[in-house]
């Protein structure tokens, strides 16, 4: 067993940096299912008047290409003769250039780390979590906004679902994806088409169809992105069944974010949301997929969420504390779940 160290990556985020050592331990515990063997003794030491998080672990190559990709990794390191760091090379999933992730900036974007830590929590507790490294899996984000979630399962080199019920968001992530694809010099179409349920207008549909190299989109290796203009409550007909393998949302926080209500007004109040939107998004799930939610506690506590997932049949699954302060409004949470096989 080799003892390693991991220098985390600072956040742009400061009261997120400061909380994300607690997270990432509980973050790479998550990965023992990929793992050869479970890390062991995780936790943080300071090395050099820096801390660094810590564990125990027998690494094979590809263990280390899973560990590449934890949300905060920024550099690890094997301890040796005490303190002394002997590097040793990551190679995190990115397909893209990173600015594909850091470029937008809007009132209410989430914070890029704790973006990925979600979709990494749920990739893992799903039946898909072996397949992590080799693409072809498609993430769906039912609450997407202007795309943060589909921007990083594209930097993974998945296909891209989004839902989103504001017209406006939905061509700021047009516009942005377009102008971003032409910059970059890469193959890509999109179009924004009108959708028709029952004969009538119901929805609108942008499609991306993109490929990070000429010779990946000549030989057909091509990701797609698609996001409905609709509303999330109201799917029926507009997405095919069993389309996702895993998905990830953030809830309204109920404090500058709002879901419509069955009458058209706005509601603060994401557990109404979700007791509505739950029996609309598991039929696209496939068997053994996972869903992976954050939301503000001020507004809805854990037990509540909880008890409407496993209401719908779901299988919690179990995470060390993850809560940790936004704001002062805002103490944010996440709740894994699993749809069974």
């Amino acid at each position: 067993m080799s003892r390693y160290a991991m220098l985390l990556a600072p956040s742009a985020n400061r009261v997120y940096a400061d909380q994300a050592s607690r997270m990432s331990q509980a973050e790479l515990a998550a990965f023992a299912p990929v793992l050869s063997g479970p890390p062991a003794e995780i936790g943080t030491a300071a090395i050099g008047g820096v801390e660094y998080l810590t564990f125990t672990a027998d690494l094979s190559a590809r263990d280390i290409a899973y560990l590449s990709n934890l949300s905060a990794a920024y550099a690890l390191f094997e301890l040796v003769e005490g303190d002394l760091l002997r590097p040793v090379g990551l190679s995190p999933l990115a397909r893209y250039d990173s600015d594909l992730i850091t470029i937008p900036k809007y009132a209410g974007k989430t914070n890029e780390q704790f973006t990925k830590l979600v979709l990494n929590l749920t990739l893992l507790a799903s039946a898909s979590a072996d397949r992590m490294l080799d693409g072809q899996l498609t993430v769906l984000d039912p609450l997407c906004g202007r795309g943060t979630t589909l921007n990083q399962a594209l930097m993974y080199g998945y296909d891209a679902l989004g839902v989103e019920i504001d017209g406006k968001d939905v061509e700021a992530y047009k516009l942005f994806l377009q102008t971003w694809l032409k910059r970059k010099r890469l193959k890509h179409t999109a179009e924004l088409v009108p959708m028709r349920r029952q004969g009538r207008r119901a929805a609108r549909r942008l499609e991306v169809t993109l490929a990070a190299s000429k010779d990946d989109h000549k030989a057909g290796a091509v990701q797609r992105v698609t996001v409905l203009h609709a509303d999330t409550t109201a799917l029926d007909g507009l997405i095919r069944g069993n389309v996702a393998d895993v998905l990830v949302a953030d809830l309204p926080y109920g404090v500058a974010h709002g879901s419509y209500d069955d009458a058209g007004g706005i509601s603060r109040r994401p557990l109404d949301l979700l007791e509505r939107a739950v029996p609309e998004w598991l039929p696209l799930l496939r068997p053994g997929g996972a869903i992976g939610l954050s939301w503000n506690t001020k507004v809805a506590r854990r037990e509540l969420a909880e008890d409407i997932l496993l209401a719908a049949g779901l299988e919690i699954v179990e995470h060390a504390d993850l809560s940790h302060r936004v704001d002062q409004g805002i103490e944010r949470d996440v709740v894994v779940a699993r749809k069974r096989g």
